[in-house]
């Protein structure tokens, strides 16, 4: 399905680290790049790596966060020893240290490097494994993310003139930051499918955050039961984002792939495995086809299980965008799996699969309201449907 896909890679990268023991640790988008250069995908024909790495301007990094608090990440970056819990800097989650403003604007300049590449038709697709921070808000840190590079980039297309961009977000945690920065904006569709926050940070994402008064239903919140693994998640996944799509009729669609849904992630509680989050990927990238003329930009994010899970999942996307999905059997190639034993001092994994054959049954073909994930998808249908000019409940069955 692809065409020309850019994939955006420095490895100055590596520098956003908040140190050692923390769990967003650099190897592991590191191991996710060593992983698809193994595979031969970055030679690929009508696959461009593009490096180096420009930061972001602060014009766009002030887009869309307070000059104020952009002003108290440098000073965090020139001495690390300052702490302003109120903008969230020098927390567990987000501790500072030293460079930290060149390192967060560079990951917002690689993400909006890969939106310039797709808006100016250098690519259809783009691709940033480093980006994907989806939490930071417009005036503190939160959960591990100091800048939006999501953010970043869509205010940066919207200035240009696009006019209906569709961001979706599958990480397990609310894509909180994003829809606060796009909350009341018409023109910014936020879907994000995640752990309940009755269960998990950051405590938002209820199906009834549905858009500010100007933009209801531009904001659409699965919010799923602890334990939900590929069946469920992947049928609330298809009960809700096609037709939002199809209604909103996007430009760009822009995706975040965090992987902490898989069921060895040590922060969070849903139980998809890499089969599942493959499929996620396929469709993501068959619906930026049908709905937004190929236009697809898609980010990292979450995903602590830096051995077994990240690489693969993140290879598998890059597969995926570039139009040459690996086949889930297939073993992963032996440079990498000495290269881990080499630098972790642990086995890495050694197929490209769980083993998992995930499928999900259509929700038009019934549905039970009891059912925890069902009554998840209700709830949102219900609550943003109607919004959309869409019907939000077809027939049950018990």
């Amino acid at each position: 399905m692809s065409e020309a896909v850019a994939v955006v890679w420095d490895e100055a990268l590596r520098a956003y680290d908040f140190g050692p023991g923390h769990p967003l640790a650099p190897i592991r988008v590191e191991l996710a790049m060593r992983l698809t250069r193994e595979f031969g995908l970055l030679d690929a024909p009508g696959v461009e790596v593009i490096e180096p790495v420009v930061p972001a301007a602060l014009d766009d990094i002030v887009a869309v966060h307070l000059p104020g608090y952009v002003a108290a990440v440098e000073r965090a970056s020139q001495d690390p020893r300052v702490v302003d819990v109120d903008r969230g800097l020098g927390t567990p989650d987000d501790p500072t240290f030293a460079g930290m403003h060149a390192a967060s604007a560079l990951v917002a300049g690689a993400t909006l490097m890969a939106a310039k590449a797709v808006h100016s038709g250098r690519a259809q697709h783009a691709v940033n494994i480093a980006g994907g921070l989806h939490h930071a808000m417009p005036g503190m840190a939160s959960g591990f993310c100091v800048y939006n590079d999501i953010g970043v980039a869509i205010a940066w297309l919207l200035a240009q003139g696009v006019q209906r961009i569709a961001y979706i977000d599958v990480d397990v945690h609310h894509g909180d930051g994003v829809q606060e920065m796009f909350y009341d904006d018409p023109r910014v569709l936020t879907i994000s499918l995640h752990e309940s926050p009755l269960t998990l940070f950051p405590g938002t994402g209820f199906a009834d955050e549905i858009g500010g008064p100007g933009a209801l239903g531009s904001a659409v919140n699965v919010a799923l039961p602890a334990g939900t693994g590929d069946q469920g998640w992947l049928r609330a996944f298809h009960a809700v984002v096609p037709d939002v799509l199809e209604a909103f009729a996007p430009q760009i669609i822009v995706s975040q792939h965090g992987c902490d849904t898989h069921i060895d992630d040590p922060l969070a509680h849903l139980a998809l495995t890499v089969d599942g989050q493959r499929m996620s990927y396929e469709a993501i990238h068959r619906w930026a086809h049908r709905y937004a003329d190929g236009r697809w930009i898609a980010l990292g994010g979450g995903g602590y299980e830096w051995v077994d899970v990240v690489p693969r999942a993140w290879t598998h996307l890059i597969a995926e965008a570039a139009g040459m999905p690996i086949d889930p059997h297939s073993a992963t190639p032996a440079g990498f799996q000495s290269y881990v034993q080499a630098t972790l001092g642990r086995p890495g994994p050694v197929r490209m699969t769980d083993g998992s054959t995930p499928w999900a049954k259509p929700f038009d073909q019934g549905f039970d309201p009891s059912h925890p994930v069902d009554s998840a998808v209700l709830a949102t249908r219900a609550a943003v449907f109607p919004h959309l000019g869409l019907v939000a409940d077809p027939d049950p069955w018990f």
